[in-house]
């Protein structure tokens, strides 16, 4: 039987509690399955990605790497994830997954000019929502977790279209194909996630300018945003 396919870019956080484990981790739990459900590979410590068509379904975890520092392995990712758009398989990227889509199909990926977007906001889905088979369960605002420096700065050719954004981030949201998609924001993240990185970019962000009192009383827990991965692999299942 196929396998749901995380390709694990980086670690979360240092000074998350062990206890609250790894991305692999969050995300097989946000989408409904056990970590045996699915095949992880850590592409940043050099592990080899499998034959695409092994898989039932790909997400694309988040990182503290930049896309725009174009390490080899995040090159070779960006290669292997075009051959599996290619054979059709499913895919769902997630911060610098999202990111790492946009750049190998041929966008423009880079800091953000307005700097650090972090904590729980409001998403607004664009139109094209409303006709797309992940996002259309969604309402037409939601709130997310989102820490990201660096965003899809132009969108790839060949029809990407935005499905969700915020006054901050045009493209929190993108379908870059058929069964293909990139979030900026965090669905595997829950309120206690945000909270910790809130507290551990503590002093980056007051010297940023942000309230600290007001982005931890903000942080929510986001029903709407965390039913994207269920309903990927859903999708990604044949449902």
């Amino acid at each position: 039987m196929k396998k749901l396919l995380i390709i694990k870019t980086g670690r979360v956080i240092k000074g998350i509690p062990a206890s609250m484990l790894d991305f692999e981790h969050w995300t097989a739990s946000a989408a409904g399955l056990g970590l045996d459900q699915c095949h992880t590979v850590a592409v940043f410590e050099g592990e080899c990605l499998p034959d695409p068509a092994q898989c039932s379904g790909v997400v694309i975890t988040g990182s503290a790497a930049m896309v725009s520092d174009r390490h080899e392995w995040s090159e070779n990712c960006a290669q292997w994830l075009l051959q599996a758009i290619s054979q059709t398989v499913p895919v769902l990227g997630i911060c610098y997954g999202h990111q790492l889509l946009a750049h190998a199909l041929g966008g423009v990926v880079d800091y953000h000019p307005r700097g650090r977007e972090m904590g729980t906001k409001i998403i607004h889905c664009a139109p094209a929502a409303q006709n797309d088979e992940l996002f259309q369960m969604l309402p037409a605002q939601f709130p997310a977790h989102v820490t990201h420096m660096q965003s899809v700065l132009r969108l790839p050719p060949g029809g990407a279209e935005v499905l969700a954004w915020n006054s901050f981030e045009a493209h929190h949201a993108v379908r870059f194909g058929p069964r293909v998609w990139g979030v900026q924001f965090h669905p595997e993240f829950n309120a206690s996630a945000m909270s910790h990185y809130l507290r551990i970019r503590s002093d980056a962000l007051q010297q940023e300018g942000m309230d600290m009192d007001e982005l931890q009383a903000a942080v929510r827990e986001t029903a709407a945003s965390e039913q994207l991965l269920r309903r990927f692999v859903s999708l990604a299942a044949g449902g």
